[in-house]
């Protein structure tokens, strides 16, 4: 049969069919006009800003980084150029496969690799470390004519520090080292996580820390044109790009100390543990600051290497620990100038009032006994600083009573921070009743105070413990007439473009009201022990006059009649030998406390170096001929020590 067809109705379907097709090709297009007007348009700026980012880079450029400078413009701290060997992690695919390709070209050692490792885990978050710095100029060279072959690494040029001293001055001084996730917190709290970009060290101890704001300078930007492999493009075909800010460098720290001071007294102590602070009366100034042993801080801008870290962290002399500033120890007889001034303030002896010394005092039971067998005989105030007799402060600190002790003694700043311009510094303990009940709070039977503890504390023992640096500035505050300065390290602050100085002004802190005929009587005494007294030996001959007094501290308790034989006592078990001075005696410069760990008798051991100390600066002596290190002390068992301190 014939098909009947509709061609109308077909000629109909085939129109809609059509129109449809060609609304939905309009439709499209309108849709993709429409998207582009709205890229090219609308987000023209977004997109043309986006496309920026990808060709242009803002690289910060780090400041150098201020030099530390002594009182007469020797350098402590400097920095130098070298090239480092970087790897941006974000664009390496295969870390250790690049590692050892590139350890083909140039030395790379497993403490490279451990120490880059180490970096990767403290520095989280962080895409660009540091493989190998101060690469040669041969090693730069081998890696520029093979750079194409590994995209992510870098060769940029660093600043290093140096401390070009070494060990000298080295607890002042400190040290920077790389930043770590703690330093990133303190970094993000005080608002400059800017100023560090492209920044990788920061201080961590010392003048290093405490003046890292002054120091560090400002980060500057420069706008650089980057390639697909994220490479900087140079040369003339770059387009124009915003100026670059320059970054601005750190300001120069000039100190009070004298490096040459310092020396001395390092050598003084040799190879002795101990600590020496010597300060300006009259300013606060510190002109010598020794912790006996010291450290490379070289060794810690990198990274300390595991061994070397050992040897420091694990010798038993602590090498690490800041003596002067944070050691505590007991004065000893150091502390009877301030117990005597404290008789004659509060009018409980007179200078010519006597007692009688039969070489012990009797408290209840117990017999307190002096450093000489059979005593002194009679003894006033003179005669008990020059002689440094024990019996005299026995029955002075029971007539005194502690509270009295720990009101007067505590103006010189016993126990308590001298606000000295670097951080960690220790309180240490001035006794009272008070503080026994807060230190004993978790053991109530232990918190009442006996009198026979007033006893030992008049002497500078018992629960006394102070730092080198506590009796530095008390010695110091005595020399200046009771007025007290704040110890500080910096003199000023200089801008290293304008030259610009900005002096750190000497800051009173304290006038002990004290009468002048009191505090003559108690310089006199100290002038006859170094004249007459237990420091004569080490001071005879000297060319000027000085103020001083010896010091003895126990380190271990002795049981009722037992007597102290420093040869039978393990060396770290022994007593320390402390010092205090002042020169010239009428118009005092220096100011100085000395401590020499486990060496005995302060006239033996400290009071000699205090005398090269003084020597020198006072005298200039060994400048040009420096002296022999001091040998270790010993022991001497067959030498008469007693009457000594």
């Amino acid at each position: 049969m014939k098909e009947l067809r509709n061609v109308r109705r077909e000629l109909h379907y085939f129109q809609l069919r059509l129109g449809v097709a060609g609304a939905l090709v309009l439709a499209a297009f309108a849709i993709l006009f429409g998207r582009f007007f709205y890229l090219q348009v609308i987000q023209h700026q977004y997109y043309d800003t986006k496309a920026e980012d990808n060709r242009i880079s803002i690289v910060p450029d780090p400041p150098n980084r201020g030099l530390i400078l002594d009182r007469n413009g020797v350098v402590l701290a400097r920095n130098y150029s070298a090239y480092t060997l970087e790897l941006t992690l974000s664009r390496i695919p295969d870390l250790e496969g690049t590692i050892d390709a590139l350890s083909k070209l140039v030395d790379i050692q497993p403490r490279d690799r451990r120490r880059f490792q180490k970096l990767r885990e403290e520095s989280k978050g962080r895409d660009n470390l540091t493989l190998r710095s101060r690469l040669t100029d041969e090693e730069v060279a081998v890696l520029a004519v093979n750079r194409y072959r590994f995209p992510g690494v870098d060769i940029k040029g660093r600043l290093f520090r140096q401390y070009p001293l070494g060990e000298l001055a080295s607890h002042v001084v400190g040290y920077i080292s790389r930043i770590d996730d703690r330093d990133v917190e303190k970094i993000e709290d005080s608002d400059q996580a800017g100023n560090y970009k492209g920044t990788d060290h920061i201080g961590k101890t010392g003048l290093e820390l405490s003046y890292e704001q002054a120091l560090h300078g400002t980060t500057g930007f420069e706008q650089v044109e980057t390639d697909a492999s994220g490479r900087i493009v140079r040369g003339t075909s770059v387009r124009a790009l915003a100026p670059r800010t320059p970054p601005v460098p750190g300001n120069n720290l000039v100190l009070t100390l004298d490096i040459r001071l310092q020396e001395a007294a390092e050598r003084a102590l040799g190879e002795n543990r101990g600590a020496l602070v010597a300060i300006e009366p009259a300013t606060g100034g510190v002109l010598a600051f020794v912790s006996k042993p010291g450290y490379d801080p070289n060794l810690f801008i990198d990274g300390i290497d595991p061994l070397n870290w050992d040897a420091l962290n694990n010798s038993p002399d602590h090498p690490l620990n800041n003596r002067a500033l944070t050691g505590l120890y007991p004065p000893g007889s150091t502390f009877k100038p301030y117990m005597a001034l404290a008789a004659l303030e509060l009018g409980k002896r007179t200078p010519t009032q006597t007692i009688f010394d039969p070489g012990y005092f009797m408290f209840g039971n117990n017999r307190f006994r002096d450093d000489k067998a059979g005593g002194h005989g009679y003894v006033d105030m003179y005669k008990s600083i020059v002689v440094s007799c024990d019996t005299y402060y026995y029955t002075l600190a029971n007539d005194l009573g502690i509270d009295n002790m720990a009101r007067f003694i505590g103006q010189f700043g016993f126990g308590a921070k001298t606000g000295i311009d670097v951080e960690g510094e220790f309180v240490g303990v001035l006794p009272s009743p008070e503080w026994k009940v807060k230190r004993f709070k978790s053991t109530p039977a232990q918190q009442k105070w006996f009198p026979g503890e007033t006893i030992s504390v008049g002497i500078g023992q018992g629960y006394n413990s102070y730092t080198p640096l506590q009796l530095a500035q008390a010695v110091a505050t005595l020399a200046n007439d009771g007025v007290m300065y704040r110890p500080h390290f910096v003199d000023y602050i200089q801008n290293p473009i304008t030259g610009e100085r900005k002096y750190v002004q000497a800051q009173s802190l304290k006038t002990i009201p004290l009468k002048a005929k009191n505090l003559e009587i108690v310089k006199h005494a100290m002038v006859g022990v170094n004249k007459e007294g237990t420091g004569a030996r080490a001071f005879a001959g000297a060319v000027y006059v000085s103020a001083g007094k010896t010091g003895t501290a126990q380190v271990i308790a002795l049981k009722q009649g037992e007597k102290y034989t420093e040869a039978n006592v393990e060396e770290r078990h022994r007593d320390h030998a402390l010092f205090i001075a002042f020169a010239p005696a009428d118009n005092p410069k220096i100011a100085l406390a000395v401590l020499v760990e486990n060496a005995g008798f302060g006239a033996r051991a400290a009071a000699p170096v205090a005398r090269k100390v003084l020597d020198f600066y006072l005298l200039g002596k060994g400048v040009d001929k420096p002296a022999a290190p001091a040998p270790k002390l010993v022991p001497q068992a067959t030498e008469d020590d007693d009457g000594e301190d």
